[in-house]
């Protein structure tokens, strides 16, 4: 199912059985918890509680790249497993048309966990979910290149001050606009998926603010670059909103180039490029 994110990889987070689906088909440790999709703030309201602050991030932020985890009101709506034992949900309301459509349809709350294999890099295009998870579904939705390119952020909303999880389509600056400041993620981050620190991977490994590609290394550009075989640039007018959009299709591009290694240049650390470099940093094995 595509999302204006990644393509998930649905199901009805209500069912145990259709959730163990998906962490067979991705090879999930099943630890690491689901998000539940869902039409709208009142869809959401049903099974979570959600205080003031979690009400205006929903009324300023949802639909869109925005993750809540907060408090379970009804365990029956998500199940023990896609909640990985907490007492706690993660929930959006996603605003790709085709995903609000299917959520309609159901009715119900849709655990839609990237559909990659997990620890690899998230899916943007129809063809390289099929490519990751494609044998294992009923049914497959094209809704064409995702618009952000990048997951969702994670903010946790439960005791004490507003956590951010992870960061994503959503920048920690427009949050705390909204909200104040955010504290770091410390024990709560166990509440968020793609905390993993591998993660993202291509099957190259990734070396980091390089300058340019060592002979066999594929590179990953971003502002004014030469052009080459093996050069991808996440965005020529260092814009970061493209190179988010571009940053999952351009690792696998760049892997299936079989290089020694995917060398990636440095990204400002602002805005979407906290994003961009968090999972930079942990398609890399590495978070500091």
């Amino acid at each position: 199912m595509p999302t204006e994110t990644v393509y998930g990889l649905a199901a009805d987070a209500s069912n145990a059985s259709a959730v163990a689906a998906i962490y067979a088909a991705k090879g999930r440790p099943d630890f690491n918890p689901l998000i539940a999709h869902v039409t709208d703030l009142a869809a959401a309201q049903r099974f979570v509680r959600l205080d003031a602050r979690a009400l205006k991030l929903a009324q300023a932020f949802w639909p869109g790249p925005l993750t809540i985890v907060a408090p379970i009101a009804d365990p029956a709506a998500v199940c023990n497993l896609a909640r990985a034992g907490l007492d706690t949900v993660a929930v959006r309301v996603p605003a790709h048309p085709m995903a609000r459509a299917v959520l309609a349809a159901f009715g119900g709350a849709v655990a839609a966990p990237s559909a990659n294999r997990s620890g690899r890099p998230s899916p943007t295009t129809y063809l390289d979910a099929l490519t990751e998870t494609g044998e294992s579904v009923a049914l497959a939705l094209d809704g064409g290149p995702c618009i952000i390119g990048l997951e969702s952020t994670v903010i946790a909303l439960i005791d004490g001050p507003p956590r951010l999880l992870r960061p994503g389509g959503v920048t920690r600056e427009q949050i705390e606009a909204v909200i104040g400041p955010l504290a770091p993620a410390d024990d709560d981050a166990k509440r968020s998926p793609g905390r993993l620190a591998l993660h993202y991977a291509p099957e190259a490994p990734v070396r980091l603010d390089a300058n340019a590609a060592q002979p066999g290394e594929a590179f990953l550009a971003f502002g004014p670059a030469p052009t080459g075989e093996r050069i991808f640039n996440l965005s020529p007018s260092a814009n970061l909103a493209e190179a988010a959009a571009n940053l999952f299709s351009m690792l696998r591009a760049a892997d299936y180039t079989a290089p020694t290694a995917i060398a990636v240049a440095p990204i400002p650390d602002r805005g979407l490029g906290e994003a961009i470099n968090d999972r930079l940093r942990r398609a890399a094995g590495y978070v500091g």
